[in-house]
């Protein structure tokens, strides 16, 4: 009996990765989607070399053509976890219309064109996972990233709605600070105040979000959708939103 496909986007580093080696030990054949082509290939290797169903798949997801092709590439797909996305810093009177518009063509349009594409053929029953961020409630020194980021909740709760019927279930989850490449490039001054502004007084692990999505794609987990979990170590229980 072949396995149920999971499709992760960004799946070549950080939070991506952990979610491709999680669902691929529960039991998914996981298509890591990434464009970086050397790190993909690599991680896909090892991770195969331990014994899971990884493969990878290699496109700028803001190419609509290569998106159709890779969905029609594929058998149905039970599980879309859309992970990737881009994240800079501007002072909010130097944040200009073109940021805005790479904002939302990565982390919002490659997104929806993905998720429509799968919903076409996706069985009832599937899953949508979208990866927004804790600071679409607001943060200083990124609006572009905070905007996209709130239009994904948005997005989510309207798939939820159109995909209710055929029984597909669509949440987001709201990561926090999480210790991954973006995270390690701050100044060791804006992390330390980031830091400190947090409950946990920690920043959380990729495997964190990766225990996240496992629970919202679970069958087990069939009467959840449109929500926002939020996996913050309690960032969004308050605080000035630096």
């Amino acid at each position: 009996m072949s396995k149920p496909i999971a499709l992760i986007t960004g799946g070549a580093s950080g939070m991506g990765l952990a979610i491709v080696e999680r669902l691929a030990r529960d039991g998914f054949d996981a298509v890591m989607v990434d464009r970086d082509a050397a790190l993909a290939q690599r991680e896909t290797a090892r991770l195969a070399g331990m014994g899971l169903s990884v493969r990878c798949q290699v496109l700028d997801l803001t190419d609509e053509d290569a998106v159709r092709a890779l969905v029609r590439s594929l058998p149905p797909v039970s599980a879309l976890v859309n992970n990737a996305g881009i994240f800079d810093e501007r002072k909010f009177l130097e944040v200009s219309n073109a940021d805005f518009r790479r904002a939302y063509e990565v982390n919002l349009i490659a997104a929806a064109t993905l998720t429509q594409e799968v919903a076409k053929t996706m069985a009832d029953g599937g899953r949508i996972v979208n990866i927004a961020s804790r600071a679409y409630l607001g943060a200083k020194n990124h609006p572009h990233y905070v905007a996209s980021k709130a239009a994904i909740v948005g997005y989510t709760r309207a798939s939820a709605m159109e995909l209710a019927p055929r029984g597909i279930l669509v949440n987001a989850i709201a990561p926090g600070l999480i210790d991954t490449p973006i995270l390690r490039a701050l100044t060791p001054e804006r992390l330390a105040a980031q830091l400190a502004l947090q409950p946990t007084s920690k920043a959380g692990r990729p495997e964190d979000i990766a225990q996240a999505v496992s629970f919202l794609v679970s069958p087990q987990t069939g009467f959840i959708t449109g929500q926002v979990l939020f996996v913050d170590g309690g960032k969004s229980l308050g605080g000035s939103g630096a």
